[in-house]
């Protein structure tokens, strides 16, 4: 009797295979370090430097809300575009400390640009 098999799109067998990694259709995407990437960290090392300085003149709550949001400011980009809420209430207590919280406000721009 005959194999009456029919395949459709790629097939693969692999029988005791070692470090099998598949079928690459030219579609790999490797990123080791862009400009953007570099921007970015650069960006998110201000806006951390900006809060810092901030703290002093903020009020107890204002700064543990500060505080809190420190850890979320990484340099990943999905995970910063997930983290919305928090940057958002960095950049209210931003607003609300006047003048002073201008600096802040331009490197949350700054930050936001780089998201899209």
């Amino acid at each position: 009797m005959s194999d009456t098999s029919n395949y459709y799109g790629d097939v693969v067998n692999v029988n005791d295979g070692e470090k099998v990694i598949g079928i690459n259709h030219g579609t790999v995407v490797h990123n080791d370090g862009t400009a953007q990437d570099t921007e970015l960290q650069a960006a998110v090392t201000d806006l951390t430097r900006l809060l810092d300085d901030l703290r002093p003149v903020l009020t107890s709550d204002q700064a543990q809300t500060v505080e809190n949001a420190l850890p979320a400011l990484t340099p990943d980009r999905a995970a910063l575009r997930e983290r919305g809420m928090i940057l958002a209430s960095v950049s209210q207590i931003a607003a609300t400390v006047g003048e002073v919280g201008r600096p802040v406000m331009e490197a949350l721009g700054r930050l936001l640009a780089l998201l899209g």
